[in-house]
């Protein structure tokens, strides 16, 4: 007798090799997700960085006001029509929205910190002054993280 198709344990056997190569490539994928916001979140610290030197620059002192985190970063606070603007949209944290951790208590200095999804990474640094307990930034047990990635003054050493 000449059978044609497959058996039932043939199909479920390709259907478990299938769903294997797929759960390997979702993985994959979503730490590229993770990667990807991680460098933004570098790229932005990067960027305020740059405003706030221009910043020092004009004015010889640091803020000492918070961040307007999705705002204008202006000569003050208030960000009045006339003043000059540093930074026309401070960004914020890509997946949560949330702020970035900005500290500087006397103007001579700043430090800020962002907290990364991936926590695999080789720092260039292992200093304790970075790192911070970021204010909403949770891991998936819903425990508080430690910031550390952050950047800092040019006149501070990490």
């Amino acid at each position: 007798m000449n059978k044609r198709g497959f058996t039932l344990i043939e199909l479920l056997i390709v259907i478990v090799i299938l769903g294997f190569l797929a759960m390997l490539i979702t993985g994959n994928f979503f730490t590229s997700l993770k990667k990807g916001r991680d460098a933004k979140r570098k790229g932005d610290l990067t960027q305020i960085q740059g405003a706030l030197e221009m910043y020092y620059e004009d004015k010889k002192t640091y803020p000492v006001f918070a961040l307007p985190f999705g705002g204008k970063l202006c000569e003050t606070s208030s960000c009045a029509s006339t003043e000059k603007v540093y930074m026309q949209k401070v960004p914020n944290d890509p997946s949560s929205g949330k702020d970035y951790e900005y500290l500087s208590t006397d103007g001579t200095d700043y430090k800020l910190f962002a907290c990364l999804e991936n926590n695999q990474q080789v720092l260039p640094y292992e200093s304790t002054d970075y790192r911070i307990t970021c204010g909403d930034c949770k891991n998936e047990a819903g425990d508080d993280v430690v910031c550390i990635w952050g950047i800092s003054s040019t006149n501070i050493s990490p």
